[in-house]
Order: C-alpha cells, then structure tokens, then sequence
C-alpha cells in the first residue's frame, strides 16, 4: 500500500509504502527500498517517515504475553498502546514507571524515542524499565537484548529511532500504586526564578514535576507561569472516575491556524490568571493530570494546513537559567510564540541508550504554528543558544535541524550507526548524516 504519510505534526511529510506487520514470528516482508518500523505516529517530526522506503506498520503486534500481578512486570507485542497498558493494570494497582504526555504511543515507540516524562528526575526515561526486548532484523536474525545480554545492542536500540530493526516484544517493569488518583498542587511564579526555586523545593518530596509557562510575557513578566507537583494518592474507596463520554473532536482542518500572536496573547493571559491563588490543591484522576490533551482527538489540526513545529531541547544545569531566559526572550521577540509550552526539570539518572536525549538540566518544549521563514529563523536562532551553552535537542519532535547540529547535540551518533540494520533507515536519519 502506497502512502502519503505525515507526523504529528502535520509539517513533515513522505511518499511511502506501508506493510503491516500482524505476526511477530514471521520474518521481514520484502520491502521497496529502507524500512523503518511505525507505530502510531506521534512523533512530532520526521523520525517515523521514510520518504521513498517502506513503513513497517506495527500497531497490529497488539498482544499480551503475560502479567504479574504480584510483581508488575509485563511483556506484551511492541504494538500496545499505552492506553492499552492502563487500562488493564490500574485497577490491578500498576502504572507505567515513565510516560509522556500522550497515552497513545506504543511500546515500541516509547523504546526507540526513549521517551521520558514528569518524574524524570525519579525515575528516568522508560528505556530503564525496560528488562528485555526482542529485536528482529532484516537477515532474518533475532535477538533477545536487556542490560545483561547484549548490552550494546540494548544500548543502541533503547533511543535507537528504529533504526537497529523492528523491535517484536518487549518486558517492562511497572510502578506500585495504590489507585488511579494524583495528589495535586499547582503554584503561580511570576518569572523565572519563581520556576527554579520551586524546582529545587519540589524535586526532593513530589515524584512529578512540570511547570506551563507564558511565552509571550516580557520583561519582569519573562518566564512567568504555572507549576505543578503531584504524588500517587492513597487509595479513595469514593471517588469515582470521570465517565468514558464521548471526547470531543476537530473534525476537519481550518484553512489557516487558529493560533496566532492575537489568540496567544489572549489564551497566555487568561491561562497565567486562571488560578487567582498563589496556590491550589486537588486530588484528580491520573488521566488529566498527565495526559490533558487526549482529551481532544485530532487537536493537531487546530494549526491549519501547513502544521506546526514542536521543538524541546535541554540545557545543563550550569546554564539553566541564563540560557532558558535568553530562549524565552528570543521566542518574546520573534512574535511566533507557543501555548504549549512546558518547562521542567531532568535528573541526573542516566539514560541508557546511545542517543537518549534527556541528560541533567532544564527541558523546554514548545509548538509553534509554522508560518514559514519566520518559524524557521527562529528556532535556528533557539538551535544557537542551545548548541553554545552545551545543550541538546530532541529528535523525536524535530524535523529540521541541521546535520552539523545534530552531531554536536548526540556526538556518539558514528559509534551508534554501526548497529543501523542494512536494510533499515528514515527521512530524519538521511537528513542529519547525509
């Protein structure tokens, strides 16, 4: 099947051909030109595509293996959702030990983007919970990976963009909880300090951590935001779950983006005063604590046909706060601005793959509608900064970096390539090594 296939967000785009893959003990199909496996598309950029290749579509590896109820370990196919995943261990007591910001990636994707999420500075990315995966690859051969048995080829498929082959299975080790409930509190800072000194004060007792901030506001209003610590509740016999209902939908593509400097003004203010008090409490259900926007299907098409640019990169303790201001006062001036835009604190728990983005420091992630030239001088602009003061940007969200960039952010990306499959590769890879 042919495809004209596009990311998340709805810039990058590919001509390719799709294969489904439904049996993880059959071998490879033949396949036109590189393969490179797919899940279920989130990647914001041009990771998941293969622009005149194949796309091994493997949301139909959907299985369950086994689980353990006793101990939280499971294996499943590399196709499960993550949805899929709470909805049968939550109200067994488990929950994923690391997740993003959307509950509707696979396995297999959260293995090959390493993905990371609002405790990182507990419990690192989802690629150290991972106590083994399978791999097949193009010559037909298996292996069996963990951090004990073939350590390098867990190394570089852990973070591995798919590129080492397609991963079959995968064991996970889940977290303790004692219900579906967040203990809650969001602060109000004024400007950035207020994020950093909240940060240090939290990261200690709260096991998730993350802060929305406006970046339209300048001057003594710079960095000013919105900061949210949580814990697992006990368990509540009481409180009852939101109902299922239908979500609600964006059912087409306007002709041009709904977010716009008018708008983003409008929504960054209402959104910062929201909260009259310097501080609110609450105990709520986990899905809108983690996972706010999949509450909306297709919300990726309020941007309008030409997409939008989500771009997080990270920058080392030392240069935190110098380095962060000078984004948000790059991004204030260019007019472009986000209202996605999420700052949070990573540990120094080590990542175990070779291009594992998260590293020690502070994460910024931000959407911008693309609007062209402007959108593209402005983050090569945000790329400047980042690369001076030692930091990294994220492969998974991005779709136009440049190769000199890229191999100054992941300078072991020569050693990884060793372990590519022959037969394997992707737009993003040939864009930032060829």
């Amino acid at each position: 099947m042919s495809d004209a296939g596009q990311s998340w967000g709805r810039y990058s785009r590919a001509q390719q051909s799709v294969i489904a893959i439904s049996d993880r003990h059959s071998l490879l199909p033949p396949a036109k030109g590189s393969m490179l496996p797919y899940g279920n598309g989130r990647s914001y950029g041009d990771s998941c595509l293969n622009d005149g290749g194949t796309l091994l579509h493997a949301r139909s590896l959907d299985r369950f293996i086994r689980f353990d109820a006793s101990t939280g370990l499971l294996e499943c196919e590399a196709g499960v959702l993550f949805s899929e995943i709470l909805d049968l261990v939550v109200p067994q007591g488990w929950f994923l030990p690391v997740t993003p910001g959307t509950k509707f990636v696979t396995v297999g994707g959260a293995i090959a983007n390493d993905v990371h999420g609002k405790n990182h500075h507990r419990a690192g990315t989802f690629g150290r919970h991972v106590t083994e995966l399978e791999l097949l690859r193009s010559d037909g051969s298996r292996m069996v990976c963990s951090a004990d048995l073939h350590p390098d080829w867990f190394a570089a498929t852990v973070g591995g963009l798919g590129l080492t082959g397609l991963i079959t299975r995968a064991r996970v080790q889940l977290r303790k909880i004692a219900g579906p409930w967040m203990s809650c509190e969001v602060h109000r800072f004024e400007d950035l300090a207020g994020f950093f000194r909240l940060s240090e004060q939290s990261d200690r007792d709260y096991e998730y951590t993350v802060a929305w901030v406006d970046c339209v506001s300048k001057g003594k209003g710079l960095g000013r935001g919105l900061f949210t610590r949580a814990n697992h509740a006990p368990a509540h016999p009481d409180a009852r779950p939101p109902s299922p209902g239908r979500r609600p939908n964006v059912p087409l593509t306007p002709p041009f983006s709904l977010i716009n400097p008018l708008s983003l003004r409008v929504f960054n203010t209402l959104y910062y005063h929201r909260q009259r008090k310097e501080v609110s409490r609450a105990t709520t259900h986990y899905e809108p604590h983690f996972y706010p926007l999949d509450g909306i299907g297709s919300w990726n098409r309020i941007y309008g046909p030409h997409g939008f640019m989500q771009y997080q990169c990270v920058v080392p303790p030392r240069e935190a706060q110098a380095c962060t201001e000078a984004l948000l006062d790059a991004i204030a001036a260019s007019g472009e601005g986000s209202f996605l835009a999420v700052l949070k604190q990573f540990g120094d728990v080590r990542s175990p793959g070779l291009l594992s983005f998260p590293r020690p420091g502070t994460t910024l992630a931000l959407d911008f509608p693309n609007r062209g030239h402007s959108t593209l001088s402005l983050l090569n602009r945000l790329d400047e900064i980042v690369a001076a003061a030692g930091g990294a940007v994220y492969p998974a969200k991005d779709a136009r970096m440049s190769a000199d960039s890229f191999k100054r952010y992941f300078p072991d990306w020569e050693f990884f390539s060793h372990y590519i499959d022959p037969g394997f590769s992707s737009s993003f890879w040939r864009r930032v090594t060829e």
